[in-house]
């Protein structure tokens, strides 16, 4: 069934409660919201003329038109393409282009450097969704609801890849509507009373979990500022109940370094999801001390969105249980939509214990990259997703991760991955070899680190390398440190040995 059949069927029977909020105050209700993508819909598909299968590109920080936008898409048949509003605008060039995207929203902040990048492409119609022309297409006629195929492409991900170009990860309805039953399951449950509220990127985790908050009833918060600010949300507590986000790691160490949070009232809270990077166990720890009893961890990528493990509310509450401070360290147990194993590098199974390549199966996982059949065939294989990531399961289930084999930086809940800094590096024309690795941040989880060799008899300046990243790729990607050496430790392949890098840092 179409995705936004989850809406149509809360607008009914929670016509009149508040749908989506803008700090404090109510912007619409379900049958306001409802209406709203009807006829965003309709203008989609008759003043654009956007057919089935079209994609529309979402290049926006947080607002309240976000919702609307993707779910209109979605109502009309098309593909939504939501990407990072921190992103480099080359990096949105090579997205809309490869997406094929037709129609592009965006807000004023990204409105002049996106109409910029794009002047080529010929194809693409730019839309400010903060300017009153967005405001006439809330107008238009109301269509009905597109009729779609299980696996008819609802979002394209887009996600860095170890080549530099980013991949799409095609996921479908299907995916979606698993993802969002999953939710209730395995990470928390939800009714009309709740709220979701929006301080990270909606172009990733904080978007996909609007579904099964919209599937309930319950109200969307966005927060004035677009973003996390600590200070804002301990206010957003006092006027809103049974408060829910998903955060990264660092964004819940930043949250109860508070002043306001720490001297304020939480009792408004009910469960921070995080995920997207490591979350170390002392952290942990001292965020179950401030905030009490609402912690969930989930582990999952693009490629299965937000859906591979969970590690549950009750597995954060301190027991008795020898084992609670491993668990902790973990990412939980297998969701109940899918199956995971560890392989070695023949895609041998291997048991409980032993260290391996993370792999998945089920209706969650996607159903490859967006016109890229060499990597889909490279991530699955033989029915499973590999997820590049090394872990190992115990007697009980839970699942411990151990290292990326991709070699993925996670710096404040986003992936860098180093083969994308390492190419705009060698731009330099005395730069001979780069290499990138993370190295621990108490702050962000990781920082990007950059290995330089230079050509014989030359040098290059930190500032100019600086220089070259800011022109080529978004500024959270930049390397925090440069170490510039005669050489780079190899193997008898001639492939850079990045453990012996990462010792050094």
């Amino acid at each position: 069934m179409n995705i936004t059949s989850l809406l149509a069927k809360s607008s009914i029977t929670w016509a009149d409660r508040p749908a989506i909020a803008y700090g404090q105050e109510t912007v619409q209700t379900y049958s306001e919201f409802a209406k709203s993508v009807k006829q965003l819909a309709g203008a989609m598909r008759n003043n654009f003329g956007l057919k089935a299968g079209d994609r529309v590109g979402i290049a926006m920080k947080n607002c309240t038109n976000y919702s609307v936008i993707l779910f209109a898409t979605w109502h009309a048949g098309l593909t939504a393409v939501p990407m990072n509003a921190k992103l480099h605008l080359r990096e949105f060039e090579f997205i809309l282009e490869n997406s094929g995207a037709s129609l592009c929203f965006v807000t004023n902040d990204l409105e002049k450097g996106i109409k910029e990048a794009s002047e080529e492409n010929a194809g693409l119609t730019i839309l400010n969704a903060d300017s009153a022309e967005y405001g006439k297409l809330l107008e238009s006629k109301e269509i009905t609801m597109t009729e779609t195929k299980p696996d008819d492409v609802a979002w394209l991900f887009y996600t860095s890849g170890t080549t530099g170009r980013p991949k799409g990860a095609m996921l479908t309805h299907r995916n979606l509507i698993m993802m969002t039953i999953s939710y209730f399951g395995d990470v928390d449950p939800v009714d009309e009373q709740d709220s979701l509220l929006h301080a990270a990127p909606m172009s990733h985790g904080s978007g996909l979990y609007i579904l099964p908050y919209v599937a309930k009833g319950a109200l969307q918060i966005i927060p004035p500022s677009g973003g996390f600010d600590p200070d804002e949300i301990a206010d957003l507590l006092l006027s809103h109940k049974n408060v829910n986000a998903f955060f990264a790691p660092t964004m819940v160490t930043r949250l109860i370094d508070s002043k306001k949070i720490l001297e304020g009232d939480t009792r408004n809270l009910k469960t921070i999801i995080y995920g997207g990077g490591p979350m170390y166990v002392e952290d942990c720890q001292r965020a179950l001390d401030v905030l009490g009893p609402k912690l969930v961890q989930i582990y999952g990528q693009g490629e299965s969105p937000m859906t591979i493990t969970a590690l549950s509310r009750d597995a954060h509450t301190p027991t008795d249980d020898p084992r609670y401070l491993h668990k902790l360290g973990s990412v939980g147990t297998a969701r109940s939509d899918l199956e995971i194993c560890i392989v070695d590098e023949n895609d041998r199974t291997l048991a409980n214990g032993e260290v391996g390549e993370v792999c998945v199966r089920g209706d969650v996982v996607m159903i490859g990259y967006w016109r890229n059949e060499e990597a889909t065939r490279q991530t699955l294989r033989d029915g499973w997703l590999h997820t590049g990531d090394m872990g190992e399961i115990d007697a009980e289930g839970f699942l411990t991760l151990k290292d990326r084999s991709k070699d993925v930086i996670i710096s404040g809940g986003s992936n860098i991955y180093p083969r994308e800094v390492e190419e705009v590096l060698l731009k330099n024309e005395n730069v001979a070899e780069v290499s990138i690795v993370g190295r621990p941040n108490a702050e962000w989880g990781e920082e990007v680190i950059a290995f330089i060799v230079c050509k014989d008899g030359t040098t290059v300046t930190e500032i100019e390398l600086d220089e070259l990243c800011i022109a080529n790729i978004a500024r959270f990607k930049r390397p925090k440190k440069y170490r510039f050496v005669q050489e780079l430790p190899k193997n008898n392949y001639g492939k850079v040995l990045k453990t012996q890098l990462r010792e050094m840092v």
